[in-house]
């Protein structure tokens, strides 16, 4: 399976591109922003596509024209104003979601905020509520598509090294998970068709990630 990861440059997606690159069943076509950004992937084997995830829906479903499956990991920053957050988290992700129906693929996972929901919205913290409100829109334009979609919410964010355990539930604890971790749990979605049309949470905890995944 040919897996186009949208945000390869982040910091899930570097890792995740890796994963890809060292699990038998699996390869990665990285999307980038910038050409000078392709030397760590081609190192590794990994093919690169550079695209501008601000730019067309036309672009994004050019890259998408040889894979099997989209992941977005893709993420506007802690640092940058409402218009990257809007720009990115929310017209990026929409534009990916419609690219993947031009180019005919069905399969992608959504890399979400830990809690969408308009509560969420309503209770976050002013300089935070743009992101939980493009994240919350972008998750449902996704579900009320036909695609083979999966959504992870993961908790805290953290560049500890990964535990390869979780808990994972559509609702679970608010807890932290190394970004290691949740690249992990990427590729045992992308091997595991049950979590096709799934949406759950996931934080640190005591469960293998292929257990915990399989669990839901």
């Amino acid at each position: 399976m040919k897996v186009l990861v949208v945000g390869a440059n982040g910091q899930i997606g570097k890792q995740l591109v890796t994963f890809l690159q060292t699990n038998d069943g699996l390869t990665a076509k990285a999307m980038i922003r910038k050409v000078e950004q392709s030397s760590d992937f081609e190192e590794i084997g990994a093919e690169t596509v550079v695209v501008d995830l601000e730019g067309e829906i036309e672009h994004i479903a050019k890259a998408a024209k040889d894979v099997d499956a989209i992941v977005f990991t893709a993420g506007s920053g802690p640092h940058t104003g409402k218009d990257k957050t809007i720009m990115v988290d929310l017209d990026g992700a929409v534009k990916t979601i419609e690219a993947a129906k031009k180019a005919g693929v069905n399969r992608f996972i959504m890399i979400s905020s830990y809690d969408t929901s308009r509560e969420a919205i309503q209770s976050a913290p002013p300089s935070f509520a743009p992101y939980v409100a493009a994240k919350h829109y972008a998750d449902d334009w996704l579900r009320r598509t036909d695609l083979d979609y999966t959504i992870i919410h993961p908790g805290g964010l953290t560049n500890e090294k990964g535990t390869g355990q979780i808990q994972a539930a559509e609702e679970v604890e608010r807890g932290e998970i190394p970004r290691e971790d949740v690249a992990s749990v990427i590729v045992a979605c992308l091997e595991n068709d049950k979590t096709i049309g799934k949406e759950f949470q996931i934080v640190s905890g005591i469960t293998p990630i292929k257990n915990a995944i399989a669990a839901l």
